[in-house]
């Protein structure tokens, strides 16, 4: 048990089983610092995966009201979501890149869908759907500098560059951006940054000898944009950093970047009761009490995507004390071990927030569970409900 200082109000709403509270303020506040970071360079805002976790259309809509010109989605399906609750192009540009084979390259097309192409295969089917629909494409060529996973590896690239410029040529498409991604932007000194950043300027070069004249080049993710500024080019494409994590927590904390974390995890104690020492906890018996002592339940587990590697490790704050997982994450519940303390049933268990009120924050919980702070707050599943504080529309 850690005690805490705590202030402010709780962040649970009155009758909650559990919530999470998405803070628009400070995701407005994150996107003027890494604006202030870029050099002029434009921004996306990436709003994959529900905005990792956040809710994809409030954080899209909040960032576009913000100045965001770029919207960044991994599958088709979230690009045309955006489009279909109204963010249109003339808000906000909406890149897509993560297609397999048969996807909706035509309902792309006809919503203003940038589309990203990495191979020979995704450009013959996206043709197909221009010449289906009349529509040209806008189209943004992924090249593999050595993450090696998306994109076109280098001994294909001028094949792919070579067909798109003869294909833009024949006004079926245009060629508005060329971009890749990192490996290891977020370790300082390693040697695959270099690596990439001189095989971008090659894979970009030959493009552009080709007859590709991109509106936009990138590469930035969100540990670029806060490290390295030769990495931004045109466009910088921050996702975690834009929920104020840090994607460099071995580098600094968020607020060393200006940023704040945009979401907290809350739930209300279902009970509370006393046992006996030697009593074993949840499935399994990995955690047996070594006294008497009181449990609180904690009505939330692996089904809203706490990690059931959180087992006997994963904090909470009830009040002003820090507490731990005692024994298995259960589906839709855990347990704490809360020693001689008796907080009342319903009583707020913070499981992560910005930190400010004493709060464990999702960065704690990546540590105590051997993971990383995207997977923490990304997982948070649908069966929990966001409240929106602090948006720009009220």
């Amino acid at each position: 048990m850690t005690t805490a200082n705590t202030t402010g109000t709780p962040a649970l709403a009155q009758g909650a089983r559990a919530e999470a509270t998405v803070d628009l303020a400070a995701l407005r506040d994150n996107l003027a610092a890494l604006r202030a970071r870029t050099s002029g360079a434009e921004l996306m805002a990436v709003v994959k995966a529900d905005a990792y976790g956040h809710g994809a259309l409030r954080c899209a809509r909040e960032a576009v009201a913000a100045g965001a010109g770029w919207l960044g989605t991994a599958t088709p399906e979230e690009a045309l979501a955006l489009r279909a609750a109204g963010i249109g192009p003339e808000q906000a540009r909406i890149l897509c890149w993560l297609w397999t084979p048969g996807g909706p390259w035509a309902r792309a097309l006809r919503e203003s869908v940038d589309i990203s192409i990495s191979g020979q295969w995704a450009l013959d089917e996206l043709l197909a759907a221009v010449r289906e629909t009349g529509v040209p494409a806008r189209v943004h060529l992924k090249a593999d500098t050595g993450l090696g996973r998306n994109g076109c590896q280098p001994h294909d690239w001028p094949d792919l560059v070579e067909n798109a410029v003869k294909a833009q040529a024949a006004g079926l498409l245009r060629v508005v951006g060329v971009w890749s991604h990192f490996a290891a932007a977020d370790e300082p000194g390693h040697p695959s940054i270099q690596a990439q950043l001189d095989s971008f300027a090659q894979a970009l070069a030959f493009a552009e000898r080709t007859g590709v004249d991109p509106e936009v080049r990138h590469l930035a993710n969100s540990p670029a944009t806060l490290l390295l500024p030769q990495s931004h080019y045109d466009l910088v494409r921050p996702g975690l950093a834009m929920y104020g994590l840090s994607p460099v927590p071995d580098v600094g904390a968020p607020a060393d970047f200006g940023l704040r974390p945009v979401m907290s995890l809350a739930a209300r104690l279902a009970l509370v009761k006393r046992v006996p020492g030697g009593h074993g906890i949840s499935y399994g018996h990995h955690y047996t009490t070594s006294g008497p002592t009181t449990l609180g339940l904690v009505p939330l587990g692996y089904a809203d995507g706490v990690p059931r590697h959180a087992s006997n490790t994963g904090p909470v704050q009830i009040g002003s004390s820090w507490y731990r997982v005692a024994g298995r994450v259960a589906m839709d519940q855990f347990v704490v071990d809360l020693g001689g303390d008796l907080p009342d049933v319903g009583e707020e268990v913070l499981l992560f927030g910005s930190g400010e009120r004493g709060e464990p924050t999702a960065e704690d919980w990546a540590r105590a569970c051997g993971t990383i702070a995207y997977e923490i707050i990304t997982r948070i599943g649908g069966r929990v409900p966001r409240r929106y504080v602090g948006g720009s529309r009220g």
